[in-house]
């Protein structure tokens, strides 16, 4: 099966598939989303995706059923016959009569999920190909922390950037010289025997791997520092990795043609992580 979607709990024929078009979704990307990843069936860190959704969706006002959506994921990952999958879940707030909010009850959300390719080893051996975004992050809600919102194009158009240059992400930089994070990863880098990464708020998201690798660093023992970056400290790093819930870890080999060094500590993570991987295939009582 090459995708299944899950419209407010029922799955559907992918091409029967349809949204009304005064849904918030479609007139202004008013949506908040997440992406997760099932492994056989099971899902990835499901409960810290649903509570970082649920957060966003407290402050945006957004419907969220929490048991309801977490049961469709569930339901949703054991119907894809694949040793990884890739599911969308996206919240949206219904159909729109000007600029009004609708209420609440109006609320849908949708799961879409098909077979995904995880990096293999070779990919990972190798490591990541990165250039420098030639657009800023930006957060229409700058007074709240950065969230998963469906007003994607500052990441979209530096993903197409990075393809179009054949590098594998772009790196947001600020206007100070600051790396903040990749058009769809957070960034670590090792620096002696420091774990360092840009601090989450308005500008870097929050991500699910992220906060494993901070959990996982503490337990090896490991220094870590949320501060600002400058991109010319990743070229001195002993290590740079991307993270993300799909790819997990994945080191940098170069930045803009620049080759970076390489280290064992990604794949040390990665292993650690690999035992808090936090899998659920159960349903919720």
């Amino acid at each position: 099966m090459s995708m299944v979607v899950n419209f407010d709990g029922a799955f559907i024929d992918p091409k029967e598939a349809c949204m009304p078009l005064d849904d918030g979704a479609v007139l202004f990307g008013d949506t908040l989303f997440e992406t997760l990843k099932a492994r056989k069936g099971r899902i990835r860190f499901l409960d810290e995706h649903l509570d970082r959704i649920e957060l966003a969706a407290r402050l945006l006002d957004f419907s969220f059923a929490r048991d309801a959506v977490r049961e469709a994921l569930i339901d949703t990952a054991r119907r894809l016959d694949a040793p990884a999958a890739r599911l969308r879940l996206t919240l949206t707030r219904g159909s729109f009569s000007g600029l009004q909010l609708p209420p609440a009850a109006q609320g849908r959300f949708f799961i879409l999920a098909r077979p995904y390719a995880e990096p293999t080893a070779s990919e990972r051996a190798a490591g990541a190909a990165c250039v420098v975004a030639p657009n800023r992050r930006v957060n229409p809600l700058s007074h709240l922390p950065q969230m998963k919102r469906g007003n994607y194009a500052d990441c979209l158009y530096a993903a197409d950037f990075a393809r179009r240059r054949g590098a594998r992400e772009a790196l947001f930089v600020s206007a100070e010289g600051c790396v903040l994070e990749g058009a769809t990863s957070n960034l670590f880098a090792l620096q002696g025997d420091v774990l360092v990464t840009p601090p989450a708020g308005e500008l870097v998201l929050a991500g699910i791997m992220r906060r494993q690798v901070l959990r996982a660093a503490a337990g090896l023992g490991l220094k870590v520092a949320e501060r600002d970056l400058l991109l010319d400290e990743l070229f001195a790093a002993d290590e740079v990795f991307l993270t993300n819930s799909l790819i997990d870890l994945l080191p940098v080999r170069q930045i803009e043609g620049r080759p970076l060094r390489r280290g064992t500590l990604v794949e040390r993570l990665r292993t650690a992580i690999d035992g808090l991987s936090g899998e659920c295939e159960e349903s919720p009582p």
